[in-house]
């Protein structure tokens, strides 16, 4: 709710207690009336917060200082509902509570700093900063983000200070000597790690093995214990499931005793819930026959009470669990196994679709629409969710995805575990402890985390318990702690490094962009084409690198190979340090941020780019839709190729393929085997004329 719109309602800003959040767009079926008021020690911003997965924040003023406690209110006040200043912006709650925590920081420090009469923050000189610098770096010696981190925030007393009357700073700290630091700029999304390949290849097979192989069980424990809730909630009732309790239960129970199957039990004694379950009646008419449960189970044994004893999912041939159990604390459990699964769906969706945990997390019940062909086969499914990140609504903006069968099999999954009166797919499952905690529509960050190397770890022992290889661990056997901002940094590392691979699968790229991109890039302005990108200008500046040092670049023939040469030799310069070459993966993409020659290695030829002679540019300026023409790359006749060695031996290769065709038996059709004479015929002239021999010596 902005200002303008509470311009009808004055009170709610002029009054000496006004709600702290009336400049806020709260959430939907929160009332003003129900927030926090300036006085009130805290502050609770949670109503303010407009995405499904962000969890309860606050603000708790009495954990400051007495002294400060007021400033503090006035600060926070101004950036949660007054208008910005000019040249600022609005924060969002998440950031403010964050600048919450480094004021803590700073006023617990200056509190003990400050004689006991000082309390106005202007009165704060710049020796107070210096030295308040001084505690930071030897509070975070290695951790020079961290101390931006910590520092940052306090400029706030200057920028905000038309708000702050007294306590305004008369200073800008941000011209004080050593105020900032060199290697402390912004935090770019490229910086996340990446999931090493032996960690990745195991995690989504078995998340996939979950999707396709066990989901089937957990499924039906889960529709078991709805039905087991629905009959303990119901009252008792006389009918056909009430008749003759006695003669089915002893049938069931010599079943038991005929197979050595152990009871299903609760903590060590038999379950008449399930029994009841079983036969169709309720609970109590089963109580009168636990003498007879006790003795059976005294010939067979008591186990986990178990929803699902008759697994259908297999691992090396045998059931891959024993029995899905009715106890949440039990590591095959329902609650468990649930969580398991969910978090598998999210491994596959996150990675396949390359969409932000944000993004993922907003994903709703009838989220993807199949496109079928005229035979009625699946060929395209599109994925809806919201996009935030670079968007100007906070409530976020309707987007859509390509995604592949295996990311549309995982929302389907989803949609049978969670109950069909919740939207939410990543909403909190129903089983267990802890299943209505908090207030978020959707799993937070820190919980998904956590289910992540719950997972692992899950996977890991039942690995060890079976003998398998194929743990989920890195090259030297650690556990590699899984975030779910690993996910899209993974999949751009992918793309980048294994075009046409099993990840990329058939999408097709050029060497100065990414062709049919919707499938992993969502909506254009998602920023994942600029993360892809990034890491394919890192990819070509390893193969600078490594041409340098080969001195490759004498060896380079056709009719760029002198531009090629120039233009490597320059970047070479620029790429020396101290007399050796730069290698360091940060100095290197600062090289190619600032020098990026345009040399686009491939397999059939190095293109050196100059769009004033490429024909691909001229092809796709011809199409009148001025659409991206995906078939535009003449490379026998354009002047921007260069080969290399390995472009050469290429070509060679594809002489010999066709010599092998046109001399197999049975003969091909005339018009084909004319296709192919006048192919190689090309493919010769092209290398003679750039004095390469066309069969190799």
């Amino acid at each position: 709710m902005s200002i303008a719109t509470f311009a009808a309602n004055p009170t709610a800003v002029t009054l000496k207690d006004p709600y702290v959040l009336h400049g806020r767009q709260l959430r939907e079926g929160v009332r003003l009336e129900d927030t926090s008021r300036y006085s009130d020690a805290v502050w609770r911003l949670t109503p303010a917060r407009l995405k499904a997965h962000e969890g309860a924040h606050q603000l708790n003023f009495p954990v400051l200082p007495q002294r400060f406690r007021a400033s503090a209110k006035r600060l926070f006040y101004a950036l949660l509902s007054l208008e910005p200043p000019d040249g600022e912006d609005s924060s969002e709650i998440a950031t403010i509570t964050g600048y919450f925590t480094e004021f803590k920081r700073f006023f617990l420090w200056l509190d003990k700093r400050w004689s006991p009469e000082l309390n106005e923050l202007s009165a704060l000189t710049p020796g107070d900063f210096e030295a308040y610098l001084k505690y930071l770096l030897a509070r975070f010696p290695n951790n020079s983000s961290k101390r931006g981190q910590a520092r940052g925030p306090l400029r706030l007393l200057w920028r905000w200070r038309r708000y702050l009357q007294e306590d305004a700073l008369r200073f800008d700290p941000l011209h004080l000597d050593g105020w900032s630091e060199a290697g402390t700029g912004q935090r770019g999304e490229n910086k996340n790690a990446r999931i090493p390949e032996e960690v990745l290849g195991p995690l989504v097979v078995w998340s996939l093995r979950f999707i396709d192989d066990f989901a089937a069980d957990i499924l039906e424990g889960d529709r078991r214990w709805h039905e087991i809730r629905t009959v303990m909630d119901e009252k008792p009732r006389r009918g056909p499931g009430q008749r003759g309790v006695g003669a089915r239960l002893q049938a069931v129970l010599d079943d038991h005793i005929a197979s050595g199957r152990p009871l299903p039990g609760y903590q060590g004694r038999p379950s008449p819930t399930h029994f009841a379950r079983v036969l169709g009646c309720d609970r109590s008419s089963v109580l009168p026959h636990r003498e007879k449960l006790a003795a059976v189970a005294e010939l067979v044994g008591v186990a986990e009470a178990a929803f699902v004893d008759t697994v259908q999912g297999r691992l090396d041939g045998e059931p891959w669990v024993s029995a899905i159990t009715t106890d949440h604390v039990t590591r095959n459990s329902l609650a468990a196994l649930a969580r398991h699964l969910q978090v598998a769906c999210y491994v596959v969706i996150a990675f396949f679709s390359g969409m932000r945990d944000s993004e993922v997390k907003h994903i709703k019940r009838g989220c993807v629409t199949i496109k079928f062909d005229e035979d009625g086969h699946p060929y395209r499914w599109k994925l809806a969710s919201l996009a935030f990140k670079g968007e100007d609504d906070t409530v976020g903006v309707p987007a859509t995805w390509t995604v592949s069968a295996a990311v549309a099999r995982a929302i389907e999954i989803l949609e049978q575990l969670q109950p069909p009166d919740q939207d939410y797919l990543f909403a909190r499952l129903p089983h267990g402890a802890g299943a209505r905690k908090g207030l978020n529509l959707a799993l937070t960050v820190t919980a998904t985390n956590k289910q992540l190397n719950a997972f692992v770890a899950y996977i890991n022992e039942l690995c060890v318990s079976r003998g398998r290889t194929d743990a989920i661990k890195d090259s030297s056997g650690s556990i590699f702690r899984l975030k779910s901002s690993h996910f899209r940094r993974t999949l751009a590392w992918f793309i980048a490094r294994r075009p046409g691979g099993v990840i990329a699968g058939a999408l097709q790229y050029r060497h100065h962009s990414i062709q049919m991109f919707e499938g992993y890039a969502g909506t254009s302005d998602s920023g994942f084409r600029a993360e892809v990108e990034s890491e394919q200008a890192i990819v070509r500046g390893e193969v600078y690198m490594e041409m340098i040092e080969a001195h490759q670049h004498l060896d380079l023939a056709g009719p760029s190979a002198e531009e090629a040469t120039r233009r490597l030799m320059e970047f070479g310069e620029h790429a020396q340090f101290q007399g050796q070459i730069a290698l360091d993966k940060h100095r290197l993409k600062r090289i190619m941020k600032r020098h990026d020659p345009a040399i686009y290695p491939g397999e059939y030829i190095t293109c050196v780019n100059d769009p004033a002679k490429a024909l691909c540019e001229k092809a796709r300026l011809g199409n009148s839709e001025d659409l991206p023409f995906h078939g535009g790359c003449l490379p026998l006749a354009c002047r921007n190729v260069t080969l290399t060695p390995e472009n050469v031996a290429a070509w060679q290769r594809v002489i010999a393929r066709i010599d092998e065709r046109l001399a197999s038996r049975p003969l091909l059709a005339p018009r084909l085997r004319q296709r192919l004479q006048n192919r190689r015929a090309e493919v010769v002239e092209f290398l003679t004329s750039n004095d390469q021999e066309a069969v190799p010596a």
